[in-house]
């Protein structure tokens, strides 16, 4: 049997396997492209007034004390991540340093580079420029559902008309 036949049948069988997990990740990367462009993927931000937290000085201080996040005020901070349930606060600056906190004694657990949203940019195509995210990533998240599908369509083709033979023979 030459290589080439093995290799698509190899392709043929393999595909009906790993089409659903394909198709989840083509579409929840186009989902991730339209985030910000819609209230139901992630609701949008309100801006309610601009004064900084008072509350939570205390986990302020916890976080200027790791060089690395080079934080200095409220402005250098990302986001705070409260968990109750887990007793944990995660403050996350803006050169994606994660730093984990006790939410009661702000003692800080543990200071990390956070890498997840550096990937989740790429993925979307949100690390390059909006013409890249909506002119190249978005068609090709597209574009690929679109040959998932006909591939599908494919795969099963041949098999429902074989059926259809084998119920005409009979």
């Amino acid at each position: 049997m030459k290589v080439s036949k093995k290799i698509r049948q190899i392709h043929y069988w393999i595909s009906p396997f790993i089409i659903v997990p394909v198709m989840l990740i083509f579409t929840t990367g186009v989902l991730l492209q339209l985030k910000k462009q819609s209230n139901w993927i992630q609701p949008s931000i309100e801006k309610v007034s601009a004064n900084k937290p008072t509350m939570l000085i205390s986990y302020l201080d916890a976080a200027k004390s790791v060089p690395e996040a080079e934080i200095k005020s409220w402005d250098d901070i990302d986001r705070i991540d409260i968990r109750p349930d887990k007793g944990i606060a995660k403050i996350r600056s803006k050169n994606h340093w994660e730093i984990q906190i006790d939410s009661q004694t702000a003692e800080v657990f543990s200071a990390n580079y956070r890498r997840s949203d550096v990937i989740e940019s790429v993925h979307d195509g949100s690390f390059f420029t909006d013409y890249v995210k909506f002119g190249w990533f978005l068609p090709t998240g597209i574009l690929l559902i679109v040959l998932s599908i006909s591939g599908i369509y494919m795969f099963l083709l041949p098999l429902m008309i074989r059926k259809k033979r084998t119920r005409l023979k009979k």
